[in-house]
């Protein structure tokens, strides 16, 4: 494979901040990865895999040292679980990389043409967005799979992790570059930004011109933060207020177990649900069960007058829900709880207080379910369905950048075509105007 150069440690841009010269080096490399062949960008994410694999215990031990540091420091255990990397997840993780390489390469793909009247052929055709800026909190998995996605679509990434997470993305960071110049492509392609105040933040949310988008992945305010302060395009990745919608004519057992996996199967995630709805015609037989389960889970209910009174007897922990609760993202054990007159009445709560992520209606009636998709504006709506499917690994675009909840550019689950733009090709024939 042909060797493709970075740029020299010693550059014209040596009297700049450590954060710009990063920037600089990841424009030269995404210049040198953006006509590559898929062949070669899938040779770098195989070696990546192959990598993470062979050097697990490094990553692990370095991971260690995070956490431990996030014990002391008092970090609930919602993060913590976010933060911690095991053998079998570091495994998990490669095999992601490698779904990523058997992924289609985006690049080039015409998304429409024609031959104009005037004979000239018209083709749009996708290319990559260049240097791609990541501001992520303590969830190290996100460095490897914001690298291998931005790797397969021909673009360079700067990873800017929080400092909770330092070691364990030093250490990852440092497999990818290895596994990446071993494979003949830039190293400079995967850069961790330098610094941990939040000073190399703000410099790199103003570095307009070289880095052409930023995503950040974190709770609210990170988010609110990027998107506020950046002069850089932000493709803003929300939070997960998710709810859960029983209707009346809901299959129970089917209810119940979506309900217990879209709450408890992994709860620090932004697709696990928040809040339960529950039509009035079926409230008295299923929640009763439903909090039972809930029980069993460990999950506390924050639950509206009508819930605490369907409590009964129950084992279930249901405390009375405040106006805070119908609008937080737990990320924890925890889960708001309504019951409601109608399926129009839990739209109209879901419209209320959504962040637009993943709504999921339980139904057995086709009616309530179309009305249900026709009237609820998030980027994903389930269908007797959990939604902890709303995943970019889960949809099948591998391993995905970010969830996007705004509308502008990319909406749901971002794989590799929402990390490319398009440009126009024209050709003609000594055509002129």
């Amino acid at each position: 494979m042909t060797s493709h150069s970075a740029v020299p440690s010693v550059t014209p841009y040596d009297d700049m901040s450590p954060v710009t010269q990063a920037a600089y080096r990841a424009r030269a490399a995404a210049a040198d990865i953006a006509p590559l062949p898929r062949a070669a960008k899938d040779d770098a994410l195989l070696a990546i895999a192959d990598a993470l694999e062979v050097r697990t215990n490094e990553i692990v031990t370095a991971n260690a040292e995070d956490v431990a540091r996030a014990r002391e420091a008092g970090t609930s255990e919602s993060i913590i679980d976010r933060l911690t990397l095991t053998p079998e997840r570091v495994r998990a993780i490669a095999a992601d990389v490698r779904d990523v390489a058997a992924l289609p390469d985006p690049v080039g793909e015409v998304v429409r043409g024609s031959t104009l009247p005037n004979g000239i052929d018209l083709r749009q055709v996708r290319v990559p967005l260049g240097v791609v800026g990541i501001i992520y909190e303590a969830r190290p998995n996100v460095t490897v799979d914001a690298a291998a996605l931005c790797l397969k679509s021909g673009n360079a990434v700067l990873l800017r992790g929080s400092s909770s997470a330092y070691s364990s993305n030093s250490a990852l960071v440092r497999v990818l570059r290895d596994a990446v110049g071993g494979a003949g492509l830039p190293a400079d392609s995967v850069q961790l930004v330098p610094g941990e105040s939040r000073d190399s933040v703000r410099e790199l949310m103003r570095a307009r011109g070289l880095v052409d988008v930023l995503i950040p992945r974190g709770g609210a305010s990170l988010i609110r933060t990027v998107v506020e302060e950046s002069t850089v395009p932000v493709i803003e990745t929300g939070t997960g207020n998710c709810h859960v919608y029983v209707d009346a004519q809901a299959d129970l057992d089917m209810a119940v177990e979506i309900l217990i996996n879209s709450k408890a199967q992994r709860p620090s995630v932004c697709n696990a649900a928040e809040t339960l709805l529950v039509h009035q015609d079926i409230a008295p037989a299923f929640l009763p069960r439903a909090l039972e389960a809930l029980a069993e889970a460990g999950v506390t209910v924050h639950g509206d007058e009508r819930v605490l009174a369907c409590a009964g007897d129950t084992k279930a922990t249901v405390v009375p829900a405040t106006t805070e609760d119908w609008e937080t993202e737990y990320l924890s054990y925890d889960i708001a709880a309504a019951v409601v007159d109608s399926l129009d009445a839990a739209v109209g709560h879901i419209r209320l207080w959504t962040s637009g992520h993943t709504e999921a209606i339980v139904t057995t009636s086709q009616a309530a379910a179309r009305r249900f998709t026709q009237l609820v504006d998030s980027t994903t709506v389930a269908v007797n369905a959990s939604t902890r499917f709303t995943d970019g690994g889960q949809f099948g675009f591998g391993a995905e950048i970010g969830i996007s909840t705004q509308k502008l550019h990319a909406r749901g689950p971002m794989g590799l075509p929402e990390l490319t733009s398009t440009k126009y090709i024209v050709t003609g024939d000594g055509h002129i105007r």
